[in-house]
């Protein structure tokens, strides 16, 4: 089977409009898309050698594809202020004007940077301070996500394991780094430890817990805060202390020793006892598995990470991605291993810093030209492992972070996917839309030392409304007040 070009499917059903792009959202959603599972198939189908996994157990996933020819080779040189155009396509002074107009926009600050490539050819449609290293807050964790999925393949999946001594008397939950259990499938990891207890006729027993799989700090740098919990490899529910699952909520300040005792209380309710309270400690050296959780697969966590800007996953799968290096499983060997693996896919990283996984790290940076070289990569049809960084974007009015976005630029709703991206003073926006020639384009925005994220947010959402398919109905969008001058 030839696999159709990312630009060619997604050409296909910008093509059918805002009414259909809603049906689809609405039926398939972001995480479960049909061209996702077929590109997978198709990846698994190269007879290729099995990735990296931590339980060796657990199924085999396919190795990362060899590398495409060199349709990035122009994004090396991306800082610049000139636009072009494959013939046929957009006139570039007109999008070099429209697009320069909306980036001066007073409400993205003194400090701006954006990139726009046709992702089928690497070429650079328009640029502007392109190669600078930006704060690029959330929008960083398109980096993560793409060097988790190049090193571990899209169906890594994460345990979390039970261990017992051979007399079976003796248990130690083991944290994979699973950021997505739960209490359902740790009640389903108690019912089958309470099953192989009962077997020995064991209805006694001495838990402890192990979190030594990662190193390092466990607190954010930020500290605690509303929008991630500690960084350890045991949590269930994400430490939340309420019954949000997505969004800032109040953290415990120890998610490892709460998903312990959690554990514990599911095994009581299934006829085995604790001598006591879990205590913290690795399992013995005589121990063995007794019973195993999965988390959804690579792909799906991905999906999940970008589409709700979730930053406990993204720290979990930058520590995923450091002990598939060898490296520590800390916030400095994360991004160690992240920088390794996206060397290796000749990406453009000079000035480039991950200091976290997440974006919530100020010292985080990253060029406009790295994000769209990312999601060229990311496109690319001889690299279907890394599809997911595109079908987890959220999609413009429908889906995660983007839900309430793009109420100035009606037209965009529905056509444009994009990774947001937020802090006190940064404000970020990149993603892909297909331009009226049916090219699948990439785009970064980055601005630094924003007045306000409301109106930054506008701003950014105009500049990526700019490339989307205008009908006669639907002029361009007015650009904002540019630096100096009123707001109306």
């Amino acid at each position: 089977m030839v696999e159709p070009k990312a630009w060619q499917v997604t050409a296909g059903s910008a093509a059918l409009g805002l009414a259909l792009a809603a049906v689809a959202v609405v039926a398939a959603g972001p995480w479960d898309s049909g061209q996702r599972k077929a590109e997978r198939e198709w990846a698994v189908a190269q007879n290729r050698a099995g990735g990296a996994h931590h339980d060796p157990s657990a199924p085999r996933t396919p190795a990362p594809a060899p590398s495409a020819a060199g349709v990035l080779s122009a994004l090396a040189a991306a800082d610049t202020t000139r636009t072009r155009a494959e013939p046929g396509g957009a006139p570039p002074a007109d999008l070099g004007r429209t697009l320069g107009k909306l980036l001066d926009a007073d409400a993205l600050g003194p400090s701006r940077t954006a990139s726009v490539v046709d992702t089928a050819t690497g070429e650079v449609l328009y640029g502007k301070g392109a190669a600078t290293p930006m704060t690029p807050a959330s929008t960083v964790k398109i980096a993560t996500m793409v060097a988790a999925l190049s090193a571990l393949g899209p169906d890594h999946r994460i345990a979390t394991t039970v261990m017992a001594t051979p007399d079976q008397r003796k248990l130690t939950l083991v944290g994979g780094g699973d950021a997505t259990l739960d209490r359902k499938r740790l009640g389903a990891l108690a019912g089958d430890t309470a099953r192989a207890l009962r077997d020995s006729g064991i209805t006694k027993v001495e838990l402890h817990y192990d979190t030594s799989l990662y190193s390092g700090p466990r607190e954010h740098p930020i500290g605690p805060n509303d929008n991630i919990a500690p960084v350890v490899p045991l949590m269930a529910g994400q430490g939340r202390l309420d019954k949000s699952t997505t969004g800032p909520a109040p953290r415990s300040g120890n998610p490892a020793g709460d998903a312990a005792r959690t554990f514990a209380h599911l095994l009581r309710e299934r006829g085995v006892r604790t001598a006591h309270p879990p205590a913290a400690g690795k399992p013995a050296k005589s121990a063995e598995p007794l019973a195993r959780t999965y988390s959804a697969p690579l792909a799906d966590l991905v999906e999940r990470a970008l589409t709700e800007s979730d930053n406990d996953i993204a720290e979990s799968l930058a520590r995923q991605t450091a002990i598939a290096a060898g490296e520590p499983a800390s916030f400095a060997g994360a991004g160690r291993a992240v920088g390794a693996e996206l060397a290796k896919l000749r990406l453009p990283l000079k000035g480039t810093r991950f200091a976290d996984g997440s974006g919530l790290n100020r010292k985080d940076k990253a060029s406009a030209a790295l994000l769209t070289a990312l999601l060229t990569r990311a496109a690319d049809p001889d690299r279907p492992e890394l599809r997911p960084v595109l079908t987890g974007l959220p999609v413009a009015g429908f889906t995660g972070t983007l839900r309430g976005r793009y109420g100035d630029a009606p037209p965009a709703a529905g056509l444009i996917r994009a990774k947001t991206g937020t802090l006190t003073g940064v404000d970020a926006l990149a993603g892909t839309v297909v331009d009226g020639e049916g090219r699948l384009l990439a785009f970064a925005f980055l601005a630094g030392a924003t007045k306000a994220p409301d109106t930054a947010r506008t701003a950014l959402d105009a500049l990526s409304a700019a490339l989307v398919p205008r009908t006669p109905s639907a002029p361009p969008p007015a650009p904002l007040p540019a630096r100096g001058s009123a707001t109306p």
